[in-house]
């Protein structure tokens, strides 16, 4: 049977001309199978249907390195004081009375499943997902990357996966202070379950999911456990996603315990390399440092809104940039919407450079398309050109709120919002139309995991030091004024019982 070739009409469509991204006004993209035969105007050829979306931007889809695959407890967090007491680390109570974990296998799963369709909705295409440990007995398992990677086979998401894996973390002791509990054997066994998903599961869904080594964070792992990881990279030609250079405290305990700053330790374990992707680069040691990053080839990933949020940002995305470092994107928390990140990420660079001209929002796409693929080691994706993937979003242009036209990328930068995509492609296939993702019960999946969110946060008290009552873990930022309500701080959970 020959494969159906269908064209996509847009009012604007962003093509690819081997070297950048270029501007074609009223569209076309024609589509067969999972690649992309022709981007311009007037195709040739027969079409055996045609799509017209009208007034919108039809353009690569996004890739999101960081990309958050949990229910996400900032709103927990926010305005609400120092997070280490609320149960968000580990007590020495907690720790000596043996973790374990929050949710059950299938509620795990499901996590995956909503985080999935928030990024679909949001115009993401090709996701490297990220979850918390806290609430873990330790880290992920084979047993659900392997239903992860159904999931994301189903709704149809190119996700790069393995299970994340540690040997230690921090936790809280009695008198306030931080100490180290380390596992050797449990990281190792980590990794050994993520060399078994890579081997079992790379490729698997017609090329859709592909294997990645996922360590937690440069300051839970041994140095055993980062070295084999190395080697298995090698070996395997994987991709290695370690956060790094993210925090003052992370730098001083990895200088403390290793005897370097994390990226000299990275370049001395031989992970810093072009296989390397690192979220968040925000702590570079000066100049050396940013020269090794660049000499590397290293990508960082770059997630601007998550650590705003917390009065922290990036030294200079321009001059990072400028020196040669290449740069992808990440959310890394909810909401799951690369607009915003590349919206206050470009004014978040404008106000740490002092001026306009070291970044343009045009950075920002292009770290969210090109820069991403080339942290993948991958020229099929991140653009539409012919014989690249057929991964393609479209943004509606008609919303009030984006104001008068006049280039469609810099309206959506400015004032766009994740769910103006209203159509996603993924490897040819239709994900999502008319802002709906196939097969997903929007009502359904919200009152999930609005429940599961409930089961979390009673969760905390049991990490938390003292073991507070988990409804004085969390304060809203206007006090209820009920009693009801004090006693149950979520009010669409009414008519769940106590527990």
């Amino acid at each position: 049977m020959n494969t159906p070739r269908i064209g996509l009409k847009a009012s604007c469509v962003v093509g690819f001309d081997g070297a950048r991204h270029v501007l074609w006004r009223d569209g076309e993209v024609v589509i067969e199978g999972s690649r992309v035969l022709f981007v311009g105007r007037g195709f040739p050829g027969p079409v055996d249907e045609w799509i017209d979306y009208g007034n919108a931007l039809l353009g690569p889809g996004f890739i999101d390195l960081d990309a958050l695959g949990d229910l996400d407890s900032t709103v927990l967090c926010l305005d609400n004081g120092d997070e280490r007491g609320m149960g968000r680390m580990w007590s020495e109570e907690y720790l000596r009375r043996g973790p374990r974990e929050s949710y059950s296998f299938e509620e795990e799963v499901f996590k995956y499943r909503y985080a999935f369709t928030q990024l679909i909705r949001n115009g993401i295409t090709t996701a490297m997902p990220i979850t918390s440990m806290y609430y873990r007995e330790w880290a992920e398992t084979f047993d659900e990357f392997a239903a992860v990677a159904g999931v994301a086979g189903e709704l149809g998401l190119r996700t790069y996966l393995g299970p994340c894996y540690m040997s230690g973390m921090q936790y809280l002791t009695a008198d306030g202070s931080l100490a180290e509990h380390w596992d050797e054997p449990r990281g190792l066994a980590g990794l050994a379950a993520a060399e078994r998903f890579f081997r079992e599961f790379d490729g698997a869904h017609g090329g859709l999911i592909r294997g990645a080594l996922l360590p937690d964070r440069i300051q839970t792992c041994t140095p055993a456990l980062l070295h084999r990881t190395a080697a298995l990279s090698r070996e395997l030609a994987a991709p290695v996603r370690l956060h790094c250079c993210q925090g003052r405290d992370e730098v001083a305990l990895v200088k403390q315990l290793r005897g370097k700053a994390p990226l000299a330790w990275l370049e001395q374990l031989q992970l810093l390399g072009p296989r390397a992707v690192l979220p968040h680069g925000i702590h570079i040691e000066g100049d050396d440092d940013l020269a090794r990053l660049a000499g590397s080839g290293a990508s960082l990933v770059h997630c601007p809104v998550v650590f705003a949020r917390d009065g922290e940002a990036l030294d200079s995305f321009g001059r990072y940039r400028a020196r040669g470092v290449n740069f992808a994107l990440g959310t890394d928390t909810w909401p799951a919407d690369l607009l915003d990140n590349m919206r206050q990420g470009l004014n978040i660079a404008r106000i740490q450079e002092g001026g306009s001209e070291g970044s343009s929002a045009l950075d920002f796409y292009n770290a969210a398309t090109l820069g991403g693929a080339k942290a993948l080691g991958r020229d099929d994706l991140g653009r539409l050109a012919s014989g690249a993937k057929a991964d393609i979003t479209v943004f509606s242009l008609d919303g009030l709120h984006l104001g008068p036209l006049f280039d469609p990328l810099k309206n959506l930068i400015l004032a766009g919002r994740g769910d103006d995509c209203v159509a996603s492609w993924i490897d040819g296939r239709c994900v999502m139309q008319h802002g709906q993702v196939q097969g997903v019960d929007y009502p359904a999946l919200r009152r999930q995991a609005q429940a599961q969110f409930h089961k979390l946060m009673q969760s905390h008290a049991e990490r938390a030091v003292g073991r507070s009552d988990w409804r004085g873990l969390f304060q809203p930022a206007i006090p209820f004024a009920d009693a009801w309500s004090v006693e149950r701080p979520l009010c669409t959970l009414a008519s769940q019982p106590d527990q």
